[in-house]
């Protein structure tokens, strides 16, 4: 798709899902909707619970807005190949590398990517990496289920809580550090985004303070961030290089830390990430001069780019 073809006529953008991401999905969704409408689209709104969800044969495009489970898992993906429908974002197995932060962390490693010391760990298991230590299920988003533990006496309560979501439990290092996020669009790396939040970390209720205004959520965004133009260059290849070791081509936030040390660490990667009023790929983009509308049709160009690309 070059700039001056015109975006698929009927369009299916999917949102919802079964997972634990699902009212920020239907966000993200009403913000695409509109954009491919004022763009001509025909647009259908889809709501999708299980993989029984149905589109008219005459759809040129899925748009997918469904972040985390069966969503970003490359399971939707599956999905919709086998029904021989195109979709936006990267491909099955991409997805599922991505999604799985332990899979993630193996081709970090492989490729030379800078993330924090970790280890893989069972319910009743006791992790070696000392305190502090971040617990988390590696197959949910959104810091779902993520854990700090600072004493001993937080270990046991925080391996339950993350057991909840995985039999298998990522254990890494905890490094304070700035909170930051790079957008990629295809080989482009947007500027970098500070996340500060107003307490604690940037958990699920600091991301998305309007599904929870009784809980005082939220986050100052610094975009682009306060960081000078040697390191931002260093943070912005850091981030395209993690990008590129889990195999994607077409878009993707890199949520990263940077220590009192200086050396940028990379967390994980998010191949489907939210487009809601308060997410932060549009807010890169836009500091980078790139529109909402304009961020959907790029989208659409590199998700045609690459299914072309693996056609062949």
């Amino acid at each position: 798709m070059k700039k001056s073809d015109p975006i698929p006529q009927k369009i299916a953008v999917l949102m919802g899902g079964p997972g634990s991401e699902r009212e920020v999905s239907l966000a993200t969704a009403r913000g695409v909707s509109k954009a491919l409408r004022s763009l001509g689209a025909e647009v259908l709104d889809v709501d999708v619970r299980d993989q029984s969800f149905h589109l008219p044969d005459d759809v040129d495009l899925a748009f997918l807005t469904i972040h985390g489970t069966f969503g970003e898992d490359g399971s939707l993906q599956k999905v919709l190949e086998d029904r021989g429908i195109p979709y936006t974002g990267d491909g099955v197995e991409e997805s599922r590398t991505a999604f799985d932060k332990i899979r993630s962390k193996q081709k970090f490693r492989a490729h030379g990517v800078t993330t924090p010391l970790w280890e893989v760990i069972r319910p009743g298991q006791r992790p070696t990496i000392p305190l502090p230590i971040v617990v988390k299920p590696p197959r949910e988003g959104s810091t779902v289920g993520v854990i700090i533990v600072k004493s001993e006496r937080e270990l046991d309560l925080a391996i339950a809580e993350a057991a909840k979501y995985d039999r298998e439990l990522l254990v890494e290092e905890f490094i304070a550090g700035r909170e930051l996020t790079v957008g990629i669009l295809g080989d482009q790396a947007l500027p970098i985004l500070e996340i500060i939040p107003k307490g604690g970390f940037y958990d699920f209720t600091n991301k998305y303070p309007f599904l929870n205004p009784q809980a005082g959520g939220g986050a100052e965004h610094v975009c682009p961030a306060k960081i000078d133009k040697k390191k931002t260059k260093e943070i912005q290849e850091l981030a395209l290089r993690a990008h590129r070791s889990l195999g994607l081509q077409v878009y993707s936030r890199v949520d990263v830390l940077l220590p009192e040390d200086g050396v940028a660490t990379v967390l994980e990667v998010n191949t489907i990430p939210g487009m809601t009023e308060a997410s932060l790929l549009p807010e890169a983009a836009a500091a980078a001069g790139i529109s909402y509308v304009d961020l959907c049709t790029r989208i659409i160009e590199l998700s045609r780019a690459r299914s072309e690309r693996s056609a062949k």
